[in-house]
């Protein structure tokens, strides 16, 4: 069974897709900390969920679309 889940995984590389929601999530997180808006009035960067999901959405996207298939 874990072979199976395993080569299923390989096959379908999800890896790439995760990597990009990882690193992008990160980043968004980063984005937040250092960057961030100090008024609260921007609707993605004043709350560090908002742009770690962000971050993770875009990071997902970017790398799911430069993956050959």
């Amino acid at each position: 069974m874990c072979r199976k889940l395993y080569s299923m995984m390989k096959k379908a590389s999800i890896w790439y897709p995760l990597a990009g929601i990882a690193i992008g999530s990160v980043l968004g997180y980063l984005y937040y900390h250092f960057i961030g808006c100090s008024s609260g009035t921007c609707p993605i960067t004043s709350n560090p969920v908002n742009s770690t999901l962000y971050g993770a959405v875009m990071g997902g996207l970017l790398i799911s679309s430069l993956v050959r298939k």
